[in-house]
């Protein structure tokens, strides 16, 4: 969902830049003028002399004490809503996995040093060539990214089983955990094709 959101959020501001530049670079070499057509009667850049703020523009609000705070607090405001938007995009990867012990007590596993392990794991299964791993989630509830790069002779939907059945499923119960929901991407290695002389 927050994939398709930034998505949409992006691409609404990409297209509001482009118009508006494409806008400001037509006025400013004057092509209107030389292609012959017209822009609609707002808009403000109609040729190279136009400025974005002009002196009304600049004077009008001068006299009044709340202008300039206004826009200096909507302009921070603006800031650290963008700083949160930014800092939400980062994937949080988890420091530490909560692991119920035999006794009823909690101690924590560091969540590197599983990503490490499953990572070797997986990097040690027949036709994989590299494997990253990144744990996401809630400390208590984890979730796995793996990534792998396979041989070229590797069967994806083989990896795939024995990734699920061997590696996860030991990274599960060494760490305790009831359910350890994966998302497993598969690259194939690059190679340089076999020259025959």
């Amino acid at each position: 969902m927050r994939t398709k959101v930034n998505r949409v959020l992006l691409g609404l501001l990409g297209l509001a830049l482009f118009v508006l530049g494409g806008g400001v670079l037509l006025g400013g070499l004057d092509l209107q003028r030389r292609w012959g057509f017209g822009m609609p009667g707002w808009w403000p850049f109609r040729g190279p002399d136009d400025v974005v703020l002009g002196t009304e523009g600049r004077l009008r609000w001068r006299d009044e004490g709340w202008w300039w705070p206004t826009v200096i607090a909507v302009l921070a405001v603006l800031l650290v809503l963008l700083m949160w938007w930014l800092l939400a995009q980062r994937r949080h990867r988890l420091g530490q996995v909560v692991v119920d012990g035999e006794d009823g007590a909690a101690s924590s596993l560091d969540g590197r040093a599983l990503e490490g392990v499953i990572r070797e794991e997986a990097q040690a299964l027949d036709g994989v060539s590299r494997a990253a791993v990144r744990l996401a989630g809630r400390r208590t509830a984890p979730a796995a990214r793996v990534r792998l790069v396979l041989e070229p002779h590797a069967d994806p939907e083989r990896m795939l089983e024995r990734l699920s059945r061997e590696t996860l499923a030991h990274a599960r119960e060494s760490a305790g955990l009831d359910r350890l929901p994966s998302e497993v991407r598969l690259r194939e290695a690059r190679h340089r094709a076999d020259r025959v002389a």
